[in-house]
């Protein structure tokens, strides 16, 4: 996208329909969580008119850019998971450096 001659809007995404109820469960499952334990579904905040179908319509990227998605969901699920986790860790040790034996963050 940013090498092409001229500016354009793209929609990059799988292709596929997931709805956010399966990205949280995908991610809490990922490190063995039940997510239920740890959410409530709150029917305040839904969308006055819920939308039944969001789905990335890539075809223009394909076409002008030859692009097409190389990871699934599911697998850039377990990458931010896996991040998130990396970046807790180092948080944690930089605070037990600083504070030994303060408890958990």
């Amino acid at each position: 996208m940013l090498q092409r001659d001229a500016p354009g809007d793209y929609v990059l995404g799988t292709g596929k329909c997931h709805s956010v109820r399966e990205f949280l469960e995908m991610a809490f499952h990922y490190v063995d969580l039940d997510p239920y334990d740890y959410l409530v579904v709150d029917e305040e905040f839904y969308r006055p008119a819920e939308v039944v179908l969001l789905q990335a319509d890539i075809s223009k990227a394909k076409k002008i850019l030859h692009w097409s998605p190389k990871i699934s969901l599911q697998s850039l699920i377990r990458e931010m998971v896996d991040k998130d986790l990396e970046l807790y860790a180092s948080v944690k040790a930089e605070a037990e450096i600083k504070n030994p034996g303060a408890g958990p963050l």
